[in-house]
C-alpha cells in the first residue's frame, strides 16, 4: 500500500511476560495495513489479486500440490465412470463436484496435520531447556553425604 495510509497496525503473536529474560521475543505474525474503512480495505484487497501471479506461485502454497492432484485424479475417475452411463453434462457435473470435494477435503486434512505437527514441534522446543536445568534439590541429593 502507499505511504499515505492513515492507519498501520502491528499485531504480535502473543505478549511477552515482563520479567522473563530467558525467552526470545515473539516475532510478528502478520502486519495489517488499513485505509480506515471496510470498503476501502476490500477495494485494496481486490486490487492485490493477480491470477497470473497467484497461479505461478501455487507450488509454494502448503498442501496445494497434493490436494489438487488428488482432486484432479478423483474428478477424472468419477467423470469417466459417470460418462459411461449418463450424458456428458451430468458426467462433467459429477467430475467438477468430485474435484472440489476431494481437493478441499485433502487440503483441510493436510492443513490440520501440519498444524498438529507444528504444535508438537513447539512443545518439544519448549521442553528441551527444561530437560537440562538442574535444580538445587536434585544436585544436593545426588552428592554423597559424609557423617
Amino acid at each position: 500500500m502507499s505511504s499515505d495510509s492513515p492507519d498501520t497496525t502491528t499485531i504480535p503473536s502473543s505478549s511477552k511476560p515482563p520479567n522473563d529474560a530467558t525467552k526470545a521475543p515473539k516475532r510478528i505474525v502478520y502486519h495489517v495495513e488499513t485505509t480506515g474503512s471496510y470498503w476501502g480495505d476490500v477495494k485494496e484487497a481486490i486490487k492485490r489479486i493477480s491470477v497470473r501471479d497467484d497461479l505461478s506461485h501455487i507450488n509454494e502454497i502448503p498442501c496445494a500440490r497434493n490436494s489438487l492432484l488428488s482432486g484432479i485424479a478423483s474428478g477424472v475417475g468419477i467423470g469417466v465412470i459417470r460418462g459411461m452411463s449418463a450424458s456428458v453434462f451430468v458426467a462433467s457435473n459429477w467430475a467438477v463436484g468430485t474435484f472440489m470435494l476431494i481437493s478441499m477435503g485433502t487440503w483441510t486434512i493436510c492443513q490440520r496435520n501440519r498444524e498438529e505437527e507444528r504444535r508438537r514441534v513447539q512443545q518439544v522446543v519448549e521442553a528441551i531447556p527444561k530437560r537440562f536445568v538442574k535444580t538445587d534439590e536434585s544436585a544436593s541429593s545426588s552428592e554423597p553425604k559424609s557423617a
